[in-house]
Order: structure tokens, then C-alpha cells, then sequence
């Protein structure tokens, strides 16, 4: 009668659990379609950002460094070392923009959702 007992709690325990993180799981769906728009949005930009800042360093740094080396009577080498850090600063620019419209907390109503389901499970 005792181990009938346990197996009627335990199955009644894990059917509270189970509905528990299914409720948990359409949350998380609900605030994955909220944030589905701004997370597109940003990867949009910085996969453009990237795009168009490859092919304009091809074209800009043949000029560049042609300009820098005829025009500045620079050598090679310190002319490509120019070029390539003006690359990183704008690369670096663009990638912060782009990288702020990726950042943000995700999905916060289902870590906070979690958070308290685990602290009432264990009686805390």
C-alpha cells in the first residue's frame, strides 16, 4: 500500500512538473516571436554592414594605398599598415551599431518564470 502510495505522489509530481514547464515553454514561444523582429532586424545589419564594408575595402584600398604611396611618397608596407587600421576602425564602428540592436535581454518573463518555479519546487 505504501510503494502505491509513492508511485500516486510521484506520478502526481511529475504531471505538476510536466504542466509547469510546458507552461514555461509557451512563454518562452510568445517572447521568441516578440523578439524574433528586432533580432532579424539587427543580424540584417551588421550581415549588410559586412558586406558592403568587404567589397568597398576592396575598391577604396587599391586607391588608398596607390594614393598613400604617390601622393604621401610612403613605402608599401606603412601604407598598407594605414590602410588596414582605418579598416578596424570602421569595421569596429559598424559592428557596435550593429551589435547594439543584438543585444538585450532575452527572455526575460520565462527567466523569471523559471526562477520562481524552482524556488517554490524547493521550498525556498
Amino acid at each position: 500500500m505504501a510503494d502505491s502510495a509513492r508511485q500516486s505522489t510521484a506520478g502526481k509530481l511529475a504531471t505538476l512538473v510536466t504542466s509547469v514547464f510546458d507552461l514555461h515553454v509557451q512563454v518562452a514561444l510568445q517572447e521568441a516571436d516578440r523578439e524574433k523582429r528586432r533580432l532579424i532586424v539587427g543580424g540584417l545589419m551588421v550581415g549588410t554592414a559586412l558586406v558592403l564594408l568587404t567589397g568597398s575595402l576592396l575598391v577604396g584600398h587599391a586607391a588608398l594605398v596607390l594614393w598613400l604611396v604617390q601622393g604621401w611618397k610612403l613605402a608599401w608596407l606603412p601604407a598598407l599598415l594605414l590602410a588596414g587600421a582605418i579598416d578596424l576602425v570602421l569595421a569596429g564602428l559598424l559592428l557596435r551599431i550593429g551589435g547594439g540592436q543584438l543585444k538585450g535581454p532575452y527572455l526575460p518573463q520565462t527567466t523569471a518564470g523559471l526562477s520562481r518555479t524552482t524556488r517554490t519546487l524547493l521550498g525556498r
